[in-house]
């Protein structure tokens, strides 16, 4: 018998970071050594609190949690963002099964079928698919590789506004582009939704990932749009515990936390142990944030300084999280991608991006370009860039300059 199935999940794509795997396990039965730039899956040890406190957790029954998440976990995140200037009451922070329940509860209190939210482009795969299952409409910010990925005009941004617009989701610092928005583009989105009457869906999880000596500024820092402000955060790329799956929403208006721990009673609750390890997480000393920040910007260093003696690359220095989007001179990233995978080494060593076309909206954008996540030691950073130099100068499909945008 058939199935008949929604429209909804049709139109949903695979994720383009994640559905090569396939191909690259099979190069690895083949005996062939793949050095990972596709995903944004840290190295980094995970701080031994998250696991010293849950083999030290005493109860006799594994007892759900409360909905809007444990209180203690829930006041170690509002200590935290004191240190960041932001200061929330425990009615205004919620936790979430990861960033990603976070996006989609924020995007489903905000959002009826059929509304929009603007969206710089590219950006993180997965806001079409939490869009795609809502049935929310992502109209692109576009942006561009030559200006560094940042906005456009307040111009070009509001002509695209239409009564169905409820909000501009985006990440800062930006996943894919490594983008930092500067407090003029900040200011600009405030005036923005205020005109408009639009809430702000801010993705802050690489907020200790700012390089070069910047000052970070969230948009929880903007007292004019306070009550337009959705914070998504979460412990993954912070502590380096992405499989611990817990990420919050912090906003100052309670009206919004009133909605949303609707959806919280109705998934029950967050994983007990999880919280338990995440508000050890969260105690964590700066100096360890620190020390990640000058290891990542290290890599960072190493990656861009090969890239842009790259012939035929195009790419700006990222300022933030540990991504960059870049330009390559060949006909299609995924098939690239695809040939280095299945017929391409140096040594019996390859390597592995993600093409980029899934995080743009815009048919036909991102073609030839690709995210590198430089999650890899420096030595082996340096060698994934050797091999993704030779493999670009060998590939049948090279042309003689990227696409430039549209």
């Amino acid at each position: 018998m058939s199935v008949r199935f929604s429209d909804r999940i049709n139109a949903m794509q695979e994720s383009p970071i994640r559905k090569l795997v396939p191909i690259a396990n099979a190069a690895k039965a083949k005996g062939k050594k793949v050095y990972h730039l596709n995903i944004g899956q840290p190295d980094i040890i995970t701080p031994p609190s998250f696991l010293k406190s849950i083999r030290e957790f005493d109860q006799e029954v594994i007892a759900y949690a409360t909905s809007p998440g444990d209180p203690k976990l829930i006041e170690a995140i509002a200590a935290y963002y004191k240190t960041y200037d932001m200061h929330f009451e425990p009615d205004e922070i919620l936790v979430t099964n990861g960033g990603s329940e976070a996006l989609m509860f924020a995007m489903m209190a905000l959002c009826d079928p059929g509304d929009e939210v603007m969206v710089p482009e590219p950006f993180y795969a997965n806001y079409n698919a939490f869009t795609r299952a809502i049935n929310v409409k992502i109209v692109p910010i576009t942006t561009k590789a030559e200006e560094g990925f940042h906005l456009p005009s307040e111009a070009e941004i509001e002509k695209n506004i239409t009564e169905k617009t409820r909000a501009i989701v985006l990440s800062n610092p930006g996943n894919p582009t490594g983008v930092i928005y500067t407090r003029d583009e900040m200011d600009m989105l405030s005036r923005i939704v205020r005109k408009h009457d639009m809430t702000i869906i801010a993705d802050e999880v690489y907020r200790e990932f700012v390089y070069d000596g910047l000052k970070y500024t969230s948009f929880g820092n903007l007292p004019e749009i306070s009550d337009r402000v959705v914070i998504v955060d979460s412990v993954s790329k912070r502590y380096s515990a992405c499989g611990a799956r817990i990420g919050s929403l912090a906003c100052k208006n309670k009206d919004f936390s009133k909605q949303v721990i609707k959806l919280c009673q109705g998934r029950l609750c967050v994983p007990t142990l999880e919280q338990v390890g995440a508000t050890a997480l969260y105690g964590t000393p700066a100096s360890y944030l620190n020390e990640v920040n000058t290891e990542y910007q290290e890599r960072r260093n190493t990656l861009y300084k090969a890239l842009k003696e790259m012939p035929g690359v195009i790419c700006e220095e990222p300022k933030g999280a540990f991504y960059v989007v870049i330009k390559m001179p060949v006909d299609d990233a995924e098939k690239f991608a695809i040939w280095m995978l299945e017929n391409f080494d140096v040594d019996g060593e390859t390597t592995m991006v993600a093409p980029a076309a899934g995080f743009y909206a815009t048919p036909g954008l991102g073609k030839n370009e690709a995210r590198l996540a430089y999650v890899l030691k420096n030595e082996d950073l340096a060698k994934a860039m050797d091999i993704l130099k030779a493999g670009l100068e060998a590939y049948p499909g090279r042309i003689e300059s990227p696409i430039p945008s549209a």
